[in-house]
């Protein structure tokens, strides 16, 4: 869809509609086109509502900056009246919304053009799309044979693919970020709070879970992200104020900046070698920018956020599960594997459990925050290390078929093991970004992640934005994609 306008992202495309040279419609009949073409290689975009899409177009759209653009939102959260949902579950299949979403409202305010959803594993939970709901896994435009993440996986997918420029997702342990690398694309976490959470959630897994986009320049999660940004109603905390805004933190370079370097896992242990290769590579590209880079370490209790991280969002997706049974017994008809597993688990937890593991993420972030306090740690103001300490998985390795939640989170080989860095940064609330700056040999997509202090998101999105212009990535294209 992207080549047919001429465009390279939906920054461009909002362009071409403001100058009249393509109408909305044009552009939803070619991303319902590209769909039709490629969604059944993929199993990335369900629940279709063209009609919807139309009304809003004859209507008249919202004058925002992405006015005419086609716009897909993941199949989790992001509640709207006009857009059901399965929520990537068969429990939960075709729930219907009586109000809008915050978040919702103000992406619909941007202008775009929502004509559908997309994939996400059952909960939310897992580094791979791979849902019983939709039929089977979401794949990965650049080789099929592999998963475009999770658990925004279908976002990641339709955008790579061209079926639109840029989507909505959720990160509650990496669910942009690991689509983001896995897909090519830019994946964005901005600080907890930042964005809304109403009227359905006060907080999603403690404050660890945000909304987000998967898109293909750092403009348009800029943009985005400021269209976006701020508490709704009643929210129990506020992110930090912005100093100015996402997009006019992009327009000049970031200060020289203080980069720890780590090539190996948070832990020290070592990582896929041509994952390591990249994160190297990506950090001889920011000294040649002028920042300095040191190999280090977090001094921060990685393994004890994992077990509160597993345990929280386990006892969520059994609150979860429990309110939508309404009753009914839970059979592997309605609930996968993970989600059973996670139920399990829960019940044998000590009721204080919860509480004690939301403190010990609190003392996590204040661990991570050191990292960063140049009065009390070493002072750096950028992580640099990989998305994913691998390539992106094979189709199956993270299936819901197990029981064991535990194990496929933290066993050898699990998920903590394929994706060690990310919810490092829900859990602390910080900022943390996958850029799409890697290649490995065989062709699969190599993120690198960068991420800052709470509350520095206008400088990590800058550092983008200067990484972006001294190594564009935008003519990257996968094997599946709409021509």
């Amino acid at each position: 869809m992207l080549e047919t306008f001429g465009a390279q992202d939906a920054t461009d495309l909002a362009a071409l509609v403001a100058r009249g040279e393509v109408s909305p419609q044009e552009l939803l009949d070619a991303s319902v086109a590209a769909s039709a073409a490629l969604n059944p290689k993929l199993n990335a975009v369900v629940l279709p509502q063209i009609e919807v899409a139309e009304r809003h177009i004859t209507g008249g759209l919202p004058r925002g900056p992405f006015t005419g653009v086609p716009f897909l939102l993941k199949d989790l959260g992001c509640e709207a009246v006009e857009f059901p949902s399965h929520n990537g579950s068969r429990l939960l299949a075709d729930t219907r919304y009586d109000r809008d979403s915050a978040i919702y409202t103000r992406i619909r305010a941007t202008g775009v053009v929502i004509w559908g959803r997309t994939t996400s594993p059952e909960g939310g939970v897992g580094a791979a799309t791979e849902s019983a709901v939709y039929g089977g896994p979401t794949r990965n435009p650049w080789n099929p044979d592999h998963t475009s993440g999770g658990s925004s996986g279908g976002a990641g997918a339709a955008v790579a693919a061209g079926i639109v420029p840029f989507a909505h997702g959720s990160d509650g342990g990496g669910s942009v970020r690991i689509p983001a690398s896995s897909c090519g694309l830019f994946g964005f976490k901005p600080t907890r709070a930042r964005l809304p959470d109403g009227p359905y959630v006060g907080e999603g897994w403690a404050g660890m879970a945000i909304d987000g986009f998967l898109t293909h320049s750092v403009r348009d999660t800029a943009l985005m992200l400021d269209a976006c940004t701020g508490p709704d109603l009643g929210a129990p905390y506020h992110a930090p104020p912005l100093a100015r805004s996402h997009a006019d933190a992009i327009s000049r370079p970031p200060r020289r900046l203080r980069v720890m370097l780590v090539d190996t896992t948070f832990t020290g242990t070592a990582i896929h070698p041509e994952v390591r290769e990249a994160v190297l590579a990506a950090a001889r590209l920011l000294e040649s920018l002028g920042h300095e880079v040191t190999p280090g370490l977090p001094a921060a209790d990685v393994p004890m956020m994992m077990r509160a991280w597993t345990d929280i969002v386990g006892v969520g997706t059994a609150l979860g599960i429990a309110k939508a049974l309404k009753g009914r017994p839970l059979t592997p008809d309605l609930v996968e594997g993970v989600g059973r597993g996670s139920v399990a688990h829960a019940e044998t937890l000590h009721p204080t459990r919860y509480l004690e593991a939301v403190g010990q993420i609190h003392a996590f972030g204040r661990q991570m925050a050191a990292v960063f306090d140049p009065e009390t740690g070493p002072g750096y103001d950028i992580i640099l290390s990989a998305t994913l300490a691998e390539p992106p998985a094979r189709v199956g390795r993270f299936a819901h078929t197990t029981e064991d939640y535990v194990g496929y989170r933290t066993g050898p080989g699990g998920i903590f093991d394929y994706s060690p860095f990310c919810a490092v940064f829900n859990a602390s609330g910080q900022p943390a970004v996958s850029v799409p700056l890697g290649m490995t040999k065989g062709g699969l997509p190599v993120g690198i992640h960068l991420a800052a202090r709470f509350g520095a998101d206008e400088e990590l999105i800058a550092l983008c934005a200067e990484v972006e212009k001294a190594a564009p990535w935008t003519g990257r294209k996968p094997k599946l994609r709409a021509k």
